[in-house]
């Protein structure tokens, strides 16, 4: 009887939407420096992003990565959605394109442009990059040309487990 009451106590205290989704990169590790060759100093390709225990009710991702230390506000640096369930990982050097194989679609950063543009942080104290992931219970319909609110805005009501890394950078 008393197992019951527990599995009772922790599925109402943990709630429906918890999982523990897990992200992780083979390009850098969380809260450690990110590599140049992810930045604007270097190359400027997107790292290896690669995630586990997905809700199972998860019909896409998405993953935005943001810089909250920038001057002028929060830098948008990657806006990416409807990554299929069935995948796990995304590799390194993602097309800076708007569509992308398989119906993944990329939305407009800070910089104006489409895909992944890594850390460019002005000299001074480290920036941190936030490589956030949501898991969804859709495949999101959105305007062309879609920046981060417009993600946020169309996510909302969707999530079902979101998890996040984040490295570092100065200059």
């Amino acid at each position: 009887m008393k197992k019951i009451v527990i599995a009772i106590i922790l599925t109402v205290a943990l709630g429906p939407s918890a999982w523990c989704l897990e992200l992780e990169s083979a390009s850098f590790k969380n809260r450690a420096f990110i590599p140049e060759k992810y930045t604007c100093d270097s190359s400027d390709i997107s790292p290896q992003l690669r995630w586990s225990d997905a809700p199972p009710a998860t019909k896409s991702f998405a993953i935005i990565c943001d810089d909250p230390d920038a001057p002028i506000g929060t830098w948008v640096h990657w806006v990416i959605f409807n990554i299929p369930a069935k995948k796990n990982s995304l590799r390194e050097n993602i097309s800076k394109v708007s569509i992308l194989p398989n119906g993944m679609i990329q939305g407009i950063n800070s910089f104006g442009s489409f895909g992944y543009r890594g850390p460019c942080p002005p000299s001074g104290k480290p920036h941190r990059y936030f490589f956030k992931l949501y898991a969804l219970d859709t495949i999101l319909t959105l305007s062309k040309n879609p920046d981060k609110n417009e993600l946020l805005k169309a996510m909302d009501g969707h999530i079902l487990s979101t998890t996040q890394i984040h490295g570092l950078y100065k200059r």
